[in-house]
């Protein structure tokens, strides 16, 4: 067994499941095959004031009254179905490349030495076969319409392999919260994810179009602009377009293709189901990392462990170090140490 330290301190990775931008079209569940591109909406809008008030306002109902006077004039973004469109067609591509056992960057003999055989040996054994199972599910779910999923009474998931295979699924079949099925479409889907991955495929291209019946000329969701300098914007809430087409940030559909990590200490006590892999398992809406170095279950802990050839105590965190190469990154420690 390796005792050596990790000396890598130019290490990084480039990720391997590579998703495309997503882009919203509007059409009917009936003719679900002619579909026209969402364009974003301006509005502007008078709301009210419902942040929480200093104490003296809300103690004193005259300067509470002139608070709740004053107009709250806003311009936003907005998206939606035409009036005789009753569903969101949302279109997208995945990448998947193998090379996992080869950094893009390394400056470290005793890593360079010992991680590709490492990488290999799991290759060999498990041949990706449980993270591609899993990504090939939130495939099926249809995860990534994150809260365009949400009340919709139909959605129906059409996958194109490399443009030779078509699979249909039906996304309220999968849950969001089990990695376990054995369908049929399924099991393909994650062998062609595993081969790319594991390198028996040069990559792998697979087109997903999924169809949300939401309701007639219901409220679409793109994804939402970080504005970093909001003094100079006119706009409150700024919507994501390519080319004046509602889209969706490929980043947003990466983070919800990886949600698989159900191996995080926490994953029976905490009731939020698998979240995103990520070296400390950071949730940023809930403000917490799941994977806390203290108790060495974040990834740096387990990757400098088994990239120098230590056998894992749980096959799962072999999983988890893999799932997060996938995911790529910049990984090297700094040479002050």
């Amino acid at each position: 067994m390796a005792t050596k330290k990790n000396d890598a301190t130019v290490l990084a990775f480039e990720k391997k499941l590579v998703p495309s931008d997503g882009y919203l079209y509007g059409t009917t569940w009936t003719d679900r095959t002619k579909s026209i591109p969402l364009r974003l909406i301006e509005k502007s809008v008078r709301g009210t004031i419902s942040n929480r008030l200093k104490p003296a306002v809300q103690n004193d109902p005259l300067k509470l009254n002139a608070e709740v006077e004053k107009a709250n004039l806003q311009k936003v973004d907005a998206c939606a179905l035409g009036e005789s469109q009753d569903t969101l067609h949302f279109n997208f591509t995945i990448k998947v490349l193998g090379g996992v056992e080869k950094p893009s960057a390394c400056n470290g003999p005793d890593f360079n030495a010992s991680y590709p055989e490492v990488a290999k040996n799991y290759i060999t054994q498990d041949g990706f076969t449980e993270l591609a199972k899993r990504y090939a599910i939130n495939i099926a779910n249809g995860r990534y319409l994150w809260r365009n999923r949400v009340g919709a009474e139909k959605i129906e998931v059409i996958v194109k392999i490399d443009e030779t295979e078509t699979l249909t699924f039906d996304a309220k079949e999968f849950s969001l919260n089990s990695f376990e099925s054995n369908n049929s479409d399924i099991l393909k889907l994650t062998q062609k994810i595993a081969e790319a991955l594991s390198g028996q495929l040069p990559y792998l291209l697979i087109t997903i179009n999924a169809y949300a019946l939401v309701g007639k000329a219901q409220e679409v969701y793109p994804s939402e602009e970080l504005v970093l300098d909001k003094g100079k914007g006119d706009k409150s809430k700024i919507l994501y377009h390519v080319n004046d087409v509602a889209a969706m940030h490929s980043q947003k559909i990466g983070n919800a293709l990886r949600t698989i990590d159900t191996w995080y200490p926490d994953y029976t006590t905490a009731n939020i189901g698998p979240i995103a892999i990520e070296p400390y398992g950071a949730v940023t809406n809930l403000g917490k990392a799941y994977r806390s170095p203290k108790d060495k279950a974040d990834f740096y802990t387990l990757f400098d462990r088994f990239a120098l050839g230590e056998t894992l105590a749980e096959k799962h965190q072999e999983h988890y170090v893999m799932a997060v190469l996938v995911r790529g990154g910049v990984f090297g420690q700094s040479g002050k140490d």
